[in-house]
């Protein structure tokens, strides 16, 4: 039977944008189920048989065609944080975007300062940056989507190893300081660049897995498997679907609203026999058969998922 798994922001900060058809189908589902990693559930979506899901980090560095000798490699992200009383925020809109000549102009800096340390940076398409290392330290480390709107402290790289990533990107912030491409986005009227968040690491890849069904929506590592996927076109049957927007909000209802409208019609109408809404830690169920539960009563979306 289909499954469509449909992942959305509930950034903290949110709360007040309402969401009818949202609000309707938590109602209606089943969960929550608590989840350590929205990817790895929305995985089996798309790879139900037994198939391990590879790091992030390394299918968007395969996807991107890239390849290289190093024994671990992870996404560096570009974050503007703020600093309050006691504390550092990665707010809202603190996740930043690079252009192919800005990253390319960071990567070949970094490299240069950072010769023969066993670091490197590697600019790939669209301005992505990652980080690639001759040795594979042994961490753990956040999803940058996750800390929005939260202090950075509690999210920062964790584990044996944790240490040497906590310098290096400690040693990144005092490189970025007044960095020439920093100059030059402030002149833009731009946020600057005050960390590079390194994340999703793993051991490089040979190649993508195959998977089944589709992917849609703007995502690192399903936009990476979207390029193995089997079909992808007619958006029925299993898929996965990432928006970036906060329900509520004028990007939702561009594109947020329309991806969800579409989802929810297939499992009215039983072409697919359940779509899991998953945003945060949490994930809720909704199945043809739930969805007649009219007597259920609807709620903020942000309590389901507080």
């Amino acid at each position: 039977m289909s499954t469509q798994y449909f992942r959305f922001s509930g950034a903290q900060g949110l709360e007040g944008r309402r969401c009818a058809l949202l609000e309707k189908l938590l109602a209606r589902a089943d969960g929550p189920v608590e989840t350590t990693d929205w990817r790895a559930d929305a995985f089996r979506v798309l790879a139900p048989q037994p198939a391990a899901m590879p790091p992030v980090a390394a299918a968007a560095f395969c996807a991107d065609g890239l390849a290289c000798g190093a024994a671990w490699v992870c996404v560096a992200t570009p974050l503007h944080y703020r600093a309050e009383a006691s504390n550092v925020r990665l707010p809202l809109e603190g996740v930043l975007c690079l252009d192919s000549a800005a990253a390319e102009v960071l990567a070949l800096d970094f490299n240069r300062l950072w010769k023969n340390s066993g670091v490197g940076l590697v600019a790939g398409r669209s301005g992505r940056l990652y980080g690639v290392f001759d040795h594979a330290p042994n961490v753990a480390a956040h999803d940058p989507e996750d800390v929005r709107g939260r202090h950075i402290e509690e999210f920062l790289p964790s584990g044996p190893d944790a240490g040497r990533l906590r310098l290096l990107m400690s040693e990144m912030e005092m490189w970025l300081f007044e960095h020439p491409v920093n100059r030059e986005r402030m002149a833009q009227g731009g946020e600057v660049i005050n960390g590079l968040w390194l994340w999703g690491g793993g051991e490089p890849l040979g190649s993508l897995p195959v998977v089944q069904g589709w992917v849609a929506g703007d995502d690192l590592f399903f936009g990476a498997i979207g390029a193995r996927c089997e079909s992808d076109s007619a958006r029925e049957g299993s898929g996965v679907t990432v928006v970036q927007q906060d329900p509520g909000s004028d990007d939702w209802l561009r594109a947020g609203l329309p991806r969800l409208k579409a989802a929810a019609a297939q499992l009215r109408s039983g072409r697919i026999s359940r779509l899991e809404l998953s945003a945060g830690a949490r994930c809720f169920s909704a199945t043809t058969r739930g969805m007649r539960a009219f007597w259920r009563r609807r709620r903020p979306w942000w309590e389901s998922f507080a």
